[in-house]
Order: structure tokens, then C-alpha cells, then sequence
């Protein structure tokens, strides 16, 4: 089974390809002017590292939220017109859970924190037990300090996402200088871990509906807030 991965929930974008569980390809670039441009040679070139073409694609898995609500609806997007075009599966991806699982196994429990504007961070926790990662805290939208309430234990936790890099100092001032920090070049995007959930998540019956997904964005867009 062929399944792409997308990830452009952030400003590092990540295209990856699972084939039965191996990553066969990868490519991740850090993307300084628009994803939407950056997005289409990211997938030409794992294609073709692959040695596949899009109909032979069985599967289209998505980073779908919480991140950047303009680099989500550009990996959504994409994600449909592909799974149209290979009249693929597609399967929506929690952005927090992927970033975690391309970090790796850990003895730690892993924060994943992006920075969510308005002085907010995204979060939610993952620990690894065995080959399984489990969630256990779900995705919210809260201010930095607010960690202070969900993290005990410091010493037992690793911090990765880009609001690693824009809140160094909060975390630190919160839980010590010698709390594990992983700022998103160190711990990126990947995009053939975004595959391979989407794989067990559709042999686990869990697919979208193509005409219907949307982005998980956690909170109101700012529009939203505006004049909702």
C-alpha cells in the first residue's frame, strides 16, 4: 500500500511516502515565501524518488490541525485534489500527534508546541509506550504559562515545535534551564510520518470524507472572531 504524507501546518514543509509501513521517500523544506508554491515540486520529487506516479498512489494523509490556518488549507486542499486524481483514500492527520511520532520513540513525555499567534501556543502531550504512541493531553489553545498547570515532572518531559523557538524563555523561567527543548529544525515536520499514520489510521477504518474534511484549527480564525 502506497500512502502519501503531507505536512504544511507549519513553515517547514514535508512530503513523505509509506509503502506497508517503510519510508521509501522524504523531502522537507524550510519555506520562506508560500507553501502553495513550495508544495507541488516537494510531491514531484518524492514521486519520482519513489519511482511511483500519482495512480499508483492508495492513500493521501494530510496534516490537518492545529498549525498555521493558511498552511493547513493549502495541505488540505492539495491533499483533495490528489486523492481525487489517484482516486485515493484520504485521511486526516492530528498536526500535534505527527510531530511527535517523527520525533521518534522517547523515554520522555513529549510536548508538542507551536506557536499559535495572540500570545498562544497549541499543545497537547504524547508518551510512548512500546512501538505505540499514546495522547495524554488532547490539543488545546492556551497562553505559554499555562503549561505550568498540565507539566509535572520536568525532568521527564521534552519540548519540540516552533513554539520551542519563540518561547524559550518561558520555558525555561517555568520549569529550569535543564528542561529538554527541541526548537523545529532540531525535531521538523515529516512527512512520511504523516503517511504512515494516515496508514493505520485507515486500516483502523478511519478515512474522510473527501467533499467534507476540514482543518482542525482549535480555536475561531481570526474572521471568525471578527464577525461570528
Amino acid at each position: 500500500m502506497w500512502t502519501l504524507g503531507l505536512d504544511t501546518a507549519t513553515w517547514t514543509a514535508s512530503v513523505g511516502i509509506d509503502r506497508d509501513g517503510v519510508a521509501v521517500a522524504q523531502r522537507t523544506e524550510r519555506v520562506e515565501n508560500t507553501l502553495a508554491a513550495a508544495i507541488i515540486p516537494l510531491i514531484d520529487g518524492v514521486l519520482t524518488q519513489a519511482r511511483i506516479a500519482i495512480s499508483d498512489l492508495d492513500a493521501i494523509a494530510v496534516s490537518a490541525g492545529p498549525g498555521s490556518f493558511t498552511g493547513l488549507r493549502v495541505g488540505l486542499s492539495t491533499a483533495k485534489g490528489l486523492a481525487y486524481a489517484a482516486n485515493a483514500h484520504l485521511v486526516a492527520v492530528p498536526t500535534l500527534e505527527a510531530l511527535a511520532r517523527a520525533l521518534g520513540p522517547r523515554t520522555e513525555t513529549v510536548w508538542t508546541i507551536l506557536d499559535a499567534r495572540r500570545s498562544e501556543i497549541y499543545a497537547a502531550s504524547f508518551r510512548w509506550r512500546g512501538d505505540q504512541l499514546d495522547r495524554v493531553v488532547a490539543e488545546m489553545a492556551i497562553a505559554p504559562r499555562e503549561l505550568a498547570r498540565f507539566v509535572s515532572g520536568p525532568e521527564d518531559v521534552v519540548f519540540i515545535g516552533d513554539g520551542v523557538d519563540e518561547y524559550q524563555d518561558v520555558l525555561i523561567e517555568l520549569f529550569g534551564a535543564v528542561v529538554k527543548r527541541l526548537p523545529l529544525a532540531a525535531a521538523p515536520p515529516s512527512g512520511a510520518a504523516v503517511a504512515a499514520i494516515g496508514r493505520e489510521r485507515l486500516a483502523a477504518g478511519v478515512a474522510a470524507e473527501l467533499a467534507s474534511v476540514e482543518p482542525f484549527y482549535v480555536r475561531a480564525s481570526e474572521a471568525e472572531r471578527k464577525f461570528c
